[in-house]
């Protein structure tokens, strides 16, 4: 969303409103981009991961939820999906580190709606842009859709498990964030790079660095997911006595077993 139409003959209070939230949405974005990186990349359990941590939740909570929202009254749905989609994921990350383990209630269950809104959206997205004369909807080819359709069934299954097993301790209620943040980074970052590719000097643009910074976050996913594993199976093999969970994984409420 690079702009947002206006009538020309509005009130100067209503094209200050749409010029406000417009910013506010990008002004999120780039915040919450800068921040989500700076997250991944600052020592775990400090207070600096916390600062970074709750200001990506913010930075991304107002950018997808004024990209929702605008995108619904500007009847573009598959910009509400991602919108939605966004706002699932980093809600549920947040959540899963904030709420004490062993624990489900309605959010998990309307977590576990929301994914599967987001699956069926992209199922039908994919198949309504292949059938379509010009094979996409808004010069988005059905392949695009393809992570709404894989995001929402993992997401949905992982929430299902969740409930059934009233809730995660340890380790796997850390790789819960992990995803899910990392996930909500990359499409941030990939709507930004290659979404709105044009506002991009010709140099940047043309070079591998967008897609660099898109997978980026799926790199580091994988190399915390490793490492949180590593760990978590190291406290397990030691004697009880010798030490605690604490000392090998993140110093941080987020990754003390429970």
């Amino acid at each position: 969303m690079s702009v947002l139409p206006v009538d020309p003959s509005a009130s100067l209070y209503v094209k200050a409103a749409a010029e406000t939230v417009l910013w506010l949405h990008i002004g999120g974005g780039g915040v919450g981009m800068i921040s989500g990186v700076a997250a991944l990349l600052v020592k775990k359990g400090g207070r600096l991961h916390s600062v970074t941590g709750t200001t990506f939740f913010v930075a991304m909570l107002i950018m997808a939820g004024i990209g929702a929202s605008v995108s619904l009254i500007m009847k573009e749905p598959t910009n509400v999906i991602a919108g939605v989609m966004t706002l699932y994921l980093v809600l549920t990350s947040w959540v899963a580190v904030k709420r004490r383990g062993g624990r489900v209630g309605r959010f998990e269950i309307g977590g576990l709606a929301a994914a599967l809104v987001v699956a069926a959206a992209g199922a039908f997205f994919i198949y309504r842009a292949a059938n379509r004369p010009t094979g996409a909807i808004a010069y988005t080819p059905p392949q695009a859709f393809y992570i709404f359709l894989l995001v929402g069934l993992i997401a949905a299954a992982c929430d299902l498990k969740t409930i059934l097993q009233r809730g995660i301790h340890g380790a796997p209620r850390i790789a819960r964030h992990l995803w899910r943040m990392c996930t909500a980074l990359g499409v941030a970052m990939g709507s930004f790079f290659f979404g709105q590719a044009q506002v991009l000097p010709p140099f940047i643009r043309n070079s591998p660095l967008p897609a660099i910074l898109v997978f980026a976050p799926l790199v580091l996913l994988v190399f915390w997911s490793i490492r949180i594993r590593f760990k978590t199976r190291l406290v397990r093999n030691l004697p009880r006595r010798a030490t605690d969970a604490a000392q090998f994984l993140p110093a941080t409420s987020m990754a003390r077993t429970e």
